[in-house]
């Protein structure tokens, strides 16, 4: 049996155009919107740094919003930022759109590769790695223009392809010295589990000998036991198990905005446990979403 939930989240809606209904995803650009992020007013733009002499960004002030929110929120109550970017084009997601999706999720994804290569714990494309590195251009540009805050937690999936994304994304970044880039690797964050064999992990040493800047949580065993050849994840399972990453992170993290590097089952999974509408992301893409969690009551039996 899965151990209860220990938070209840919601979305935060209002401050972000993913959160409107009226965007439409497959149109949507993070990049020309500012990662989406509303240009508005807010209940603490009258909170004024005194050090502050120039006009503050949008960011600047919805992070003053989010400060805001938490300060006074009940106990029990806590508001991040999760900024949810998907990984880069993968050699799998090239073989996908070579034969299909029927006959891909019929036949191909339980194969290890074709005769164009493997796709076990499928790698970047070309494609991809520019992704990733539009990725880092583009948060380089926010950290300078829009004065976007910086995580402060960053988490990947510890698939092939979401380490690479992450590494180009986020390594040589001009960071605030109270935020370095460390990577941290949790193996609640991957895909849906089973059958695809894009979504089989590697061997723990070989990742730590492909990826040594990264924390790879403990626990985390050699070969892949989460991942079997003969069942699929459904929506219902893969939400349990996202739920637990979930409460894992706000229940030891008191950053308020951390990055999380995914796939699109497990973004989409956050999604639907964070209470936020479906929005399926780009390969390379990033939404941020302001998420309220609760804690919630511990019932003892008598």
């Amino acid at each position: 049996m899965s151990p209860q939930p220990k938070f209840s989240y919601s979305t935060v809606t209002g401050y972000f155009l993913q959160d409107d209904d009226t965007t439409v995803p497959q149109d949507f650009d993070y990049i020309s919107t500012n990662f989406g992020l509303i240009n508005r007013t807010y209940t603490s733009d009258n909170i004024q740094n005194n050090d502050q002499k120039e006009p503050r960004t949008q960011w600047q002030r919805f992070e003053t919003e989010v400060n805001r929110l938490n300060a006074e929120a009940d106990e029990g109550i806590v508001y991040k930022v999760l900024y949810l970017g998907r990984h880069g084009q993968g050699v799998h997601n090239v073989a996908e759109q070579r034969y299909g999706r029927a006959e891909w999720d019929r036949h191909y994804a339980s194969l290890p590769g074709d005769l164009h290569g493997p796709w076990s714990d499928a790698h970047l494309t070309p494609l991809g790695i520019s992704q990733a590195l539009a990725v880092h251009a583009f948060w380089a540009h926010q950290f300078t223009h829009a004065l976007t805050p910086a995580p402060q937690s960053y988490y990947t999936s510890p698939l092939y392809r979401c380490l690479q994304t992450a590494n180009l994304t986020f390594q040589n970044l001009d960071l605030p010295a109270d935020r370095p880039y460390r990577l941290i690797v949790k193996e609640l964050l991957r895909e849906v589990l089973g059958v695809h064999t894009c979504d089989r992990r590697s061997p723990l040493s070989f990742l730590r000998y492909e990826f040594p800047n990264c924390a790879f949580e403990a626990g985390m065993s050699e070969e892949d036991e989460l991942w079997q050849a003969g069942h699929r994840e459904t929506d219902g399972e893969i939400d349990v198990r996202v739920g637990r990453l979930l409460d894992d992170v706000f229940g030891a993290d008191d950053g308020s905005f951390i990055s999380f590097t995914s796939h699109s089952g497990a973004i989409g999974s956050l999604l639907r446990v964070l209470g936020h509408r479906e929005f399926r992301l780009a390969t390379g893409a990033v939404i941020p979403v302001l998420v309220r969690a609760e804690k919630r009551k511990v019932v003892v039996d008598s």
